[in-house]
């Protein structure tokens, strides 16, 4: 009797698409899984506050802002065991990873050339272009429009050519609301899907009775 097959790993990783959202630029799929993730809340709240008058009532005024922490590994090692079928493994590392994820917190070439071109030829108001919209993927749970807030990388071990064969990245996002984005752009449509899927969920979560704090009722 054959073994079952063993279940297909997903992984979670980055979509670029273009500034409107309408066509994938590039899929980045992490490597590995990170170990953990952090989020934080920063809450969009008004009211609440005491003072001379009696306090208004806490209102939440929009999404709360959510800032997530995440850190990765890349390694070549087990694209080097099979070289033949890995060729730009053996010839530059990880650098084209690396190379992939510095794109998403720097303008084009084509696109700085570009506004040099316009500066020279005396254009006195110069706007930079839209940035790529990015799309964090973590399970079919979690897809949130976000911007890349920082970036930091640790390159452990190089060839002899000195490129990188394994670093550990750690990425910083800020996830992109319709206080952003508006209700009529894509990203701002990804949000409302990805509160709509945690609204969701929070209802398979159920209630717990007062009982389990130790109340038969409220005051």
């Amino acid at each position: 009797m054959s073994l079952p097959s063993s279940p297909r790993l997903i992984k979670g990783g980055l979509v670029v698409l273009d500034p409107a959202g309408a066509r994938v630029l590039r899929t980045i799929a992490l490597q590995y899984n990170p170990d953990t993730l952090s989020r934080s809340y920063q809450v969009q709240g008004a009211g609440g506050d005491g003072g001379a008058e009696r306090a208004m009532p806490f209102r939440l005024k929009g999404p709360a802002i959510e800032s997530i922490k995440l850190e990765a590994a890349i390694d070549a090692t087990d694209q080097l065991q099979f070289p033949d079928q890995n060729p730009n493994a053996v010839a530059h590392g990880i650098t084209p990873q690396l190379a992939a994820l510095e794109s998403l917190i720097n303008p084009g070439s084509e696109e700085l050339l570009a506004l040099d071109a316009l500066a020279a030829s005396g254009t006195l108001e110069i706007v930079a272009p839209d940035a790529p919209l990015v799309v964090f993927v973590f399970s079919r749970n979690r897809i949130q429009p976000v911007r890349v807030t920082d970036l930091s990388i640790t390159e452990e071990a190089f060839d002899p050519f000195l490129n990188p064969l394994r670093a550990r990245v750690s990425l910083g996002l800020r996830v992109m609301s319709t206080d952003d984005l508006g209700f009529s752009h894509r990203g701002g449509a990804l949000f409302i899907n990805h509160l709509r899927t945690r609204e969701a969920l929070a209802a398979k979560a159920g209630n717990a009775a007062l009982q389990a704090l130790g109340l038969e009722a409220l005051p």
